[in-house]
């Protein structure tokens, strides 16, 4: 059963609670003021019980918050690492390659200017 259908569940029982003991004192054959002062005591009873509800699961949700919010912070801070080192690794693959494949370039380039001006010196 969920969090949510507990509660539902527990609000129904309070108020059902509450209607009967109303109903009960009602009709019960005792004088007036008697009825207003029982009626009085059961509604600071159910007053209390539900702000000592209310209490406990402030706490209870207060906890959730804490533990949750620590996990997803612990999770932000792994993934921000990984995703820093793995773009460190990338800029660093990158950054070897173009200093290998700029040699190579810088090499061809020599070559074929050497061989248009053979080829130009050729023509004269």
């Amino acid at each position: 059963m969920s969090k949510k259908s507990n509660s539902a569940v527990l609000a129904a029982l309070l108020a059902g609670a509450a209607t009967g003991v109303i109903l009960g004192l009602l009709y019960a054959p005792e004088e007036g003021k008697e009825t207003r002062r029982k009626l009085k005591d059961k509604a600071n009873d159910l007053k209390d019980k539900a702000v000592d509800e209310y209490g406990k699961t402030s706490e209870k949700v207060k906890d959730k918050y804490s533990e949750v919010s620590s996990t997803v912070k612990d999770k932000y801070e792994n993934l921000s690492s990984q995703v820093k080192e793995t773009a460190q690794n990338v800029a660093q693959t990158v950054k070897e390659s173009y200093d290998k494949y700029k040699d190579q370039v810088v090499s061809k380039t020599s070559d074929v200017v050497k061989d248009v001006e053979s080829e130009l010196d050729g023509l004269k």
